[in-house]
C-alpha cells in the first residue's frame, strides 16, 4: 500500500526515524569490494569536548553532500568519524570539575586521575558524534576512531620511534609558546591573537665607557631584565661605529653587547631592538647567531625568578609596573606612546601566551616538509580553490622545528625513559628493564604528553590500521578528498601530508577542499566575546537539518567566508514545503497501476521540454560538483524545482490529469519520472525529506541513499522541442507581465491574436496560451494587425491584445493621471531637498545619498506611468 504523506512536512516527526531506517539499513557502511572503486574521506576530528557549532555544521555538510553523492554514483563510500582527545581543553574540563570537589591533580596522583579522564570521555565524548547525527551525517559509525583507541595509539607510538631512529625527532632547549596557567607548551594552532592596546616605552640604554645613550622602543619593558644585547642593521650607518661595543642595562647595571643583525628593520622605531633570547623567538634566533646568553626571568606561572631583588615573586603586570617606575625615577624613560597590537593568549584559558626558553620534545621539519611540498607541486595533491597552495608552500617553506611535548596528563604519553642513577636515555615502545648504560633497573618514563596534533596528523592511515597491513589501508587509501577550513592549513592539512609522505610513501589524499568560515548576518567572525555564535541544534530544533544544509550550500563558495542568515533558512524552509506540497499534488492525482518511474511511449512537448531540462541539470549538477561548486550545484537544483518543474510543469500538466484515462497516465508518468531523478540530485544536500518523499512514491530501491545517480543520457536531449516550447512560455511571461502593469486581474480574459511565423508549435499549445496566459480565445497567423490593442514582443512571435477587452480606457487614463500627480508631488518634495543648502550641510552622506536614492525611485515610476499613458492614447 502507497505511503500517505501528512498535509504538512514536520522535520520532527520525519529526521530521528529517518535516520535510525539508514542506521538500521547499514547504508553508512562501507566494506572493501574490488568490484567498485573506493571513494574515501576522513572526518577532521572534533574535540571530545566539542559541542557542535556552525563551522562543524558547514564542513560536515559539505562531508556529507560528497559522499552521498559518491555512494550514490556507485563508489565504495567511507565516511570515517572520529574524535581528537584534545589534551589541553579535556584536561582543563576535569581540573576545573576537580576544583570544584576541593581536588588537584597532584591530590590524585597521575593513574588516578587517568581513570577520571577516561570516565569523563566515556560520559561526555560521545556528545557532539550525537550532534551530528542530528545533522545527518552519514558516517560508518562502525569505523569510528579516537585518537586514544588502541589502534591510534600503536600508530602514535610507532611514528615516534621511527621518527627517532631517523634521528627527526631529538629533545633540546628552544623557545616555546607557554601557556602560564595551563603550565604547559602550546601549539602556535592553539595560540588566538587579540588586538589589545598597550603602550610603546622608550628606553635610554647609556653607552659604557663613553658618552650618550642608545634609545630602545619595548612593548614588554618587565622582560629588560633578562637582556642580553642591543641589536641594529649592519647597514644603518647610525650605530656603526657602536657594533662591537658595550651599553649599560638599565636598573640591572651590567654591560651588554651591541650587536649586528639583519634581523632589525632600520625604519621600524629608532632601528635599534632589546634582544632578550629565553623570552622571544626572534630574540632568540639572533642569541643562537651571535652566541649570547639566554636569562631566564620567570617562573612557569609568569612571576619574576628569585634572585632580581625587589622584583621577585612579581607578577608579570606587577613587575611592568615597578620597573617602569623605576626606569622613570632613574631617568631612563624617554616617553611612553600608546600602542595597540596583537597579543598571543591560550585558545583555552584566554591567559596571555609567554614566548618561553624550555627543554622540550621537536621534530626536525626541513627534511619532511620538502617532499611533502614536492608532492603537491607535482599536482599528486591539488587545493581546491588553488589559490590555497600559496598557503600551504609559504608555511611549509619557512617551517621551523615543531614542539611535540606537552606538560599534561591526558594524552600519548611520550616513549621516553631515563636512568635514575647515570641519566641514560632510552626511547622504546615499551619499558625496558635495564639501563643499557649502566645497568641499572630504576628508569621513569618522561612525564610528558604528546601535542595533540601529532596523533591527528596520522589521522588518514591510522584510521585505517596503519602500522598493520590491514585491507582496508590498502583499498581506502589513499584517500580522496579532505574538507576542511582554510584556519588549519598550516596545523594540520600540513602535518597530515609530511606524515602521509614519510609514513605511507603516498600523499594522504589527492584533494583538499578548503571553505571559508561562517559569520553572522553582519559578517563578523561568531565568537563567545561577541556572543554572536548560532546553535545549529537550536536551527534544527526549529526549521529542520534539511533547511539548514540547504542554507549553509546555497551560495557556498570554495575558499570564501559566507554569512548565516536565520531568514536564507525560513526560505530554505519555505523551498522544503514546496516540494512537499508539489509531491502531494502529485500523489492526489496518481494511478495505482503506476507502480515505478517509468516513461510513456509517446511524449509530448511539454514532456519532452521538462525531461530535456532534467536531463541537462543531471548533467550540470554532476560537472558542478565534480569542481567542487555546491553552492552553484544547489541553486540550480533550486531553481529547477521551484520554476521548471512545480510553477510550469505541474501546472502545465494540470489539464491532461483533469482529462483522464491515458493522456491523464502519460502526464503522471513523465510527473514521477522527473520528480524521483529530481529527488536523487537534491538527495546529498536535503537528505531526510528526500528519503520521505521517495518511500511515499513509487521508486525503484529501498532507499534513496543507494538510489543510481541521475546521468546524462542521450535519448533524452529534445534540443528542438525544448526550444520551440520556450517559444510558447516567452509569449505566456510576456502577456503576464503586460497584464501586471496594466492591473488587470487574472480573472479578466481577453482574446489573444498572435502573428508568428511558428504556426504549427503555437497551434499545438494554443490550449497552455488560454489557461496560463488568461485569454478568452487564441488566434494564431502569419501577419495580423489589430487596431486599438494592447501589443507584446517576444523573439518568436508578436502579440495583440484589444485594449477594450482589458480595461476600461477612460477609467484606467484618469487612474493613471491621477497616479502620476501624487508622484509629480513626491518628486517635487525631494528635489527641493536635496536642493535646500541647509539640509546638504547638516545631513549625513548615508542620508544624503538615500534621499538621492528615493527621488530616482520616483523619477523610474514617473516615467513607466508615462509610457502607459502613451500606450494607451
Amino acid at each position: 500500500m502507497r505511503k500517505e504523506l501528512e498535509k504538512v512536512y514536520d522535520p520532527k516527526q520525519v529526521e530521528d526515524r529517518t535516520y535510525q531506517f539508514w542506521l538500521d539499513g547499514g547504508y553508512f557502511h562501507a566494506e572493501v569490494n574490488h568490484d567498485k572503486k573506493p571513494f574515501t574521506i576522513v572526518m577532521p576530528p572534533p574535540n571530545i569536548t566539542g559541542q557542535l557549532h556552525m563551522g562543524h555544521a558547514l564542513d560536515n555538510t559539505l562531508q556529507d553532500i560528497l559522499i552521498r553523492w559518491k555512494r550514490m554514483q556507485g563508489f565504495e563510500a567511507l565516511w570515517v568519524p572520529g574524535t581528537d582527545h584534545a589534551s589541553i581543553a579535556t584536561e582543563a574540563k576535569i581540573v576545573e570539575a576537580m576544583r570544584k570537589e576541593g581536588l588537584s591533580k597532584d591530590d590524585l596522583g597521575r593513574d588516578k586521575f587517568l581513570e577520571r579522564a577516561w570516565e569523563w570521555k566515556n560520559t561526555y565524548g560521545g556528545r557532539i558524534v550525537d550532534q551530528l547525527k542530528k545533522l545527518g551525517s552519514s558516517c560508518d559509525w562502525e569505523r569510528e576512531r579516537f585518537t586514544m583507541d588502541e589502534g591510534c595509539s600503536k600508530a602514535v607510538k610507532e611514528v615516534f620511534l621511527k621518527l627517532y631512529d631517523k634521528g627527526l625527532i631529538y629533545r633540546g632547549e628552544r623557545i616555546i609558546n607557554w601557556c602560564p596557567h595551563c603550565l604547559t607548551s602550546i601549539s602556535e594552532a592553539e595560540v588566538e591573537y587579540e588586538e589589545k592596546a598597550g603602550s610603546f616605552w622608550h628606553i635610554r640604554y647609556p653607552i659604557a665607557h663613553g658618552d650618550g645613550y642608545l634609545e630602545v622602543a619595548t612593548t614588554r619593558p618587565e622582560t629588560m631584565l633578562g637582556d642580553t644585547a642591543l641589536a641594529v642593521h649592519p647597514d644603518d650607518e647610525r650605530y656603526k661605529d657602536l657594533v662591537g661595543k658595550t651599553v649599560i642595562l638599565p636598573l640591572v647595571n651590567k654591560e651588554i653587547p651591541i650587536v649586528a643583525d639583519n634581523y632589525v628593520e632600520m625604519d621600524f622605531g629608532t632601528g635599534v631592538v632589546k634582544i632578550t633570547p629565553a623570552h622571544d623567538p626572534n630574540d632568540f634566533e639572533v642569541g643562537i647567531r651571535h652566541n649570547l646568553p639566554v636569562v631566564n626571568i620567570l617562573t612557569p606561572d609568569a612571576h619574576i625568578e628569585e634572585g632580581w631583588g625587589k622584583y621577585s615573586g612579581m607578577n608579570r603586570a606587577a613587575a611592568r609596573k615597578a620597573i617602569v617606575a623605576d626606569l622613570e625615577a632613574g631617568g631612563y624613560l624617554v616617553r611612553t606612546e600608546d600602542y595597540t597590537h596583537n597579543v598571543g593568549t591560550c585558545y583555552r584559558c584566554a591567559t596571555v601566551v609567554e614566548p618561553r626558553v624550555s627543554k622540550q620534545w621537536f621534530v626536525k621539519m626541513e627534511p619532511l616538509a620538502k617532499p611533502a611540498c614536492k608532492a603537491v607541486r607535482d599536482g599528486e595533491t591539488k587545493f581546491i580553490p588553488e589559490r590555497f597552495d600559496k598557503i600551504y608552500f609559504h608555511w611549509m617553506e619557512n617551517i621551523k622545528d615543531w614542539c611535540i611535548s606537552r606538560q599534561l596528563w591526558w594524552g600519548h604519553r611520550i616513549p621516553a625513559y631515563y636512568c635514575d642513577d647515570c641519566g641514560e636515555l632510552v626511547v622504546a615502545g615499551e619499558a625496558p628493564d635495564t639501563c643499557p648504560k649502566c645497568g641499572s633497573h630504576k628508569l621513569t618514563q618522561d612525564p610528558d604528553t604528546l601535542d595533540t596534533w601529532f596523533s591527528s596528523a596520522l589521522w588518514p592511515f591510522s584510521t585505517l590500521g596503519w602500522p598493520d597491513k590491514t585491507p582496508e589501508l590498502d583499498y581506502f587509501y589513499p584517500t580522496n578528498v579532505l574538507v576542511t577550513g582554510y584556519d588549519i592549513i598550516f596545523f594540520w592539512v600540513a602535518r597530515m601530508m609530511f606524515s602521509g609522505v614519510e609514513q605511507m610513501n603516498e600523499v594522504p589524499f589527492d584533494t583538499v577542499f578548503i571553505h571559508g568560515i561562517v559569520r553572522d548576518a553582519q559578517g563578523r567572525k561568531m565568537s563567545k566575546s561577541l556572543g554572536n555564535g548560532i546553535d545549529p541544534l537550536i536551527i534544527i530544533d526549529e526549521y529542520g537539518a534539511d533547511a539548514l544544509r540547504f542554507m549553509l550550500a546555497t551560495g557556498n563558495s570554495p575558499g570564501n567566508d559566507m554569512r548565516f542568515s536565520e531568514e536564507k533558512v525560513k526560505a530554505s524552509r519555505n523551498f522544503a514545503n514546496k516540494l512537499w506540497n508539489a509531491t502531494r499534488f502529485i500523489l492526489m492525482n496518481l494511478s495505482d497501476e503506476i507502480t515505478k518511474p517509468e516513461l510513456p511511449q509517446e511524449l509530448n512537448i511539454e514532456d519532452k521540454w521538462v525531461l530535456s531540462k532534467f536531463n541537462t541539470l543531471a548533467k550540470d549538477v554532476t560537472e558542478n560538483l565534480d569542481k567542487y561548486e555546491l553552492g552553484i550545484a544547489v541553486q540550480k537544483l533550486y531553481d529547477f524545482i521551484w520554476d521548471i518543474m512545480c510553477d510550469w510543469y505541474i501546472e502545465l500538466t494540470k489539464s491532461r490529469i483533469q482529462e483522464g484515462g491515458e493522456t491523464a497516465k502519460d502526464a503522471q508518468k513523465v510527473l514521477v519520472t522527473i520528480m524521483t531523478g529530481t529527488l536523487k540530485l537534491l538527495h546529498p544536500f536535503m537528505p531526510f525529506i528526500t528519503e520521505e518523499i521517495w518511500q511515499a512514491l513509487p521508486n525503484d530501491c529501498e532507499s534513496i541513499m543507494v538510489a543510481n545517480w541521475p546521468e546524462y543520457k542521450e535519448e533524452l536531449n529534445f534540443e528542438a522541442e525544448e526550444q520551440d516550447f520556450e517559444r510558447i512560455m516567452a509569449v505566456i511571461k510576456a502577456i503576464r507581465i503586460r497584464r501586471a502593469e496594466m492591473n488587470v486581474p487574472p480573472s479578466k480574459k481577453a482574446t489573444v491574436y498572435i502573428e508568428t511565423d511558428f504556426g504549427e508549435i503555437f497551434e499545438q499549445c494554443k490550449l497552455f496560451i488560454e489557461r496560463l496566459a488568461s485569454a478568452s480565445h487564441v488566434n494564431i497567423a502569419n501577419k495580423q494587425n489589430i487596431e486599438g490593442a494592447v501589443q507584446v514582443i517576444t523573439d518568436s512571435a508578436r502579440v495583440f491584445i484589444p485594449m477594450d477587452e482589458l480595461i476600461d480606457k477612460e477609467k484606467e487614463l484618469a487612474r493613471l493621471e491621477k497616479e502620476k500627480k501624487i508622484c509629480e508631488k513626491d518628486m517635487a518634495m525631494f528635489e527641493g531637498k536635496l536642493q535646500n543648502p541647509g539640509f546638504l550641510a547638516k545631513a549625513p552622506a548615508n542620508v544624503v545619498e538615500a534621499e538621492k536614492a528615493k527621488l530616482d525611485k520616483l523619477k523610474e515610476r514617473h516615467a513607466k506611468i508615462e509610457e502607459s499613458i502613451r500606450a494607451m492614447v
